[in-house]
């Protein structure tokens, strides 16, 4: 067993594209954890999308032993969070299991949002913190001023950080001295009875559920009969390993430790992220506090293109909730696109994330419904339901009022956009909390509808700044507005997969941009069609679609002008009654274009 004072947790946080995951990649290079052979950039990123898209999605852990310059061996536990906003739940579940953080801070940059964000979850779970500042090799790097600005900023004094290039390697190895020098080891008693946190699991093909640990107090060996405090479950452990990052046998886990067990666990979802993990017998009393579920935030349909796929699609998301216990899902029918799933997200990129999962390693082609929020909708007997589809919304006349989720979003972004961003903020209903500088750069806090986020406020924002600004979001409550369901309606029939919540002020611009936009996707039919958008029982905008039209006077040359006309009445009839009769079919790649709404 590791001696206490041997052994440093650390996590690295950063913004996105900081350098993270390649300054983890030379911590393992240069102390020889993984051979040269067995190198390659992203280490810790195992999924393919993270590789591709270059972003940490799962937060990932690698045990390091370290010959320090005082001679002696430590044993660096890191483990690798996402910087992207929608995982932050994966940053502040592995803060709790270690008790430092390296700050990565790119020098060309400088502080960005998510730099902010993540930073101030390991200052709650009250870390110390190394700044490390990232790509000094490049021309464009101001490490002064840089320095400057995490002081001001963020308020963590700059004056030792490290200055490294993760890509070439340099100032690797006055990282690792840093972290044995300036990181706090852990506290935890040996004879104490066990008291093991669950910080992470995941499904193994082969071995089933593998359960990621950090033992606070007593020692844990292979065949102990271990309890789950939350759940009740009683299980023998079956495999103990550290993670090298492939898992490498151990005898026992001692307080301090981060491994991996295994125990015949048959799901994901008999693991509750943030449970306590005792001994079965002469187990600890007081579990540890653990921290909240992950709550889903955006929700959306995703239905397969060939229904015939429904049942692959089942499987596929049965598979990919095994590994992630923050989407939820459930079954619903939609008459435009027959059977599909309504599933929670934690945001824009994690719907993104799963989309591309499924569509690439099970091979479905999808169809996603615009992505909406929880509502909660006040009826006027006192109760209160949560609405996540606007197709299942009550009859307004029972309503009292309708609340809707409230964001705190921080923008950092260059003085020479800073009118654009307040103007798309004003535009998206928002409330300015604040406007402060930090260098060259406002950083503007807002109050803003989720609603109106989750569409493509991201998108627009990076349009309006050209790429520079960087945005943050949490959660703050709800708040009564004045929100309406509007309704599609195509040849006077209602298109559900098309409702959606809107504010009172803004559906009739919604509504005529949705009635245009139909009116250029729907191919033309026999007889006329209507397209409206609708409130209640109130149309708010209208487009036609002209009919295709044979010519039917065409055999009629000269003569008297009457035969004309009746042929033309004759015509009209017929095509009165191939409406009524006639059933409009909507190709699913006009629902895919109508959903993407822009601007």
């Amino acid at each position: 067993m590791t001696d206490l004072a041997h052994i440093r947790n650390f996590s690295i946080v950063a913004h996105i594209d900081h350098g993270k995951s390649t300054l983890a990649d030379r911590l393992i290079q240069l102390t020889g954890t993984v051979a040269e052979r067995d190198m390659k950039a992203q280490l810790l990123d195992s999924m393919d999308i993270e590789r591709e898209r270059g972003i940490t999605i799962k937060a990932n852990s690698v045990r390091i032993e370290y010959p320090a310059k005082d001679g002696e061996t430590y044993i660096l536990n890191l483990i690798d969070t996402p910087g992207h906003v929608d995982f932050a739940y994966e940053v502040s579940r592995s803060m709790q299991a270690v008790e430092g953080s390296l700050l990565v801070v790119d020098a060309t940059q400088g502080v960005e949002a998510q730099t902010l964000a993540n930073v101030y979850q390991a200052i709650d779970a009250d870390h110390e913190i190394v700044p490390v500042l990232n790509k000094i090799d490049l021309p464009a790097s101001e490490p002064e001023r840089v320095c400057e600005q995490i002081e001001d900023v963020i308020g963590i004094d700059a004056s030792d950080a490290v200055h490294i290039s993760a890509k070439t390697g340099v100032g690797i190895p006055d990282v690792l001295e840093a972290i044995v020098a300036r990181l706090p080891a852990p506290k935890g008693e040996v004879a104490a009875p066990l008291k093991a946190m669950l910080v992470d699991s995941w499904y193994d093909p082969y071995l089933g559920v593998v359960v990621m640990i950090r033992v606070i107090d007593g020692t844990i060996k292979k065949g102990d009969r271990i309890k789950m405090m939350q759940t009740g479950a009683v299980y023998g452990i079956d495999k103990l390993a550290v993670l090298r990052p492939e898992m490498q046998d151990i005898a026992q886990l001692g307080p301090g430790e981060i491994g991996v067990i295994t125990a015949s666990i048959k799901q994901v979802r008999d693991t509750r992220v943030g449970d306590t993990i005792t001994t079965e017998k002469k187990g600890t009393e007081e579990p540890l506090p653990g921290f909240k579920p992950a709550q889903p935030v955006v929700f959306c349909g995703l239905f397969p293109v060939d229904s015939n796929q429904f049942e692959d699609l089942r499987d596929a998301i049965e598979k990919l909730a095994l590994n992630d216990a923050s989407f939820s899902y459930e079954m619903e029918t939609s008459a435009a696109l027959g059977f599909g799933f309504r599933c929670g997200f934690l945001g824009l990129l994690h719907l993104e994330v799963i989309r591309d999962r499924l569509e690439r390693e099970y091979d479905i082609d999808l169809i996603t419904t615009a992505p909406s929020v929880v509502y909660h909708i006040f009826m006027k007997d006192g109760s209160m339901i949560d609405l996540h589809n606007p197709a299942d919304m009550p009859d307004p006349t029972l309503i009292d009022h309708v609340e809707e989720p409230r964001i705190k979003a921080t923008i950092l972004v260059p003085d020479d956009y800073l009118g654009d961003v307040l103007k798309l903020c004003q535009d998206r209903r928002g409330i300015q909390l604040d406007l402060t500088y930090a260098g060259p750069r406002a950083m503007v806090v807002y109050d803003l509808p989720l609603n109106e986020v989750v569409f493509d406020f991201y998108d627009r924002l990076k349009s309006v700044t050209k790429g520079y600004a960087s945005f943050d979001y949490q959660m703050i409550g709800y708040r009564e507005d004045f929100l309406v369901k509007m309704q599609v309606l195509v040849n006077e029939e209602p298109v559900d997969a098309l409702s959606m919540m809107v504010h009172r002020d803004r559906a009739e611009m919604r509504g005529r941009a949705m009635c245009e936009k139909l009116k250029d996707l729907i191919p033309r039919h026999m007889f006329k069609i209507p397209i409206q958008a609708a409130i209640g029982g109130r149309v708010i905008a209208r487009e036609t679609l002209s009919a295709l039209r044979k010519d039917v006077t065409a055999k009629c040359y000269g003569g008297d002008a009457t035969r004309k006309k009746k042929l033309l009445e004759k015509q009209k009839a017929g095509k009165k009654k191939m409406r009524q009769f006639g059933k409009v079919e909507i190709p699913q790649t006009a629902f895919i274009s109508a959903l993407k709404m822009d601007g």
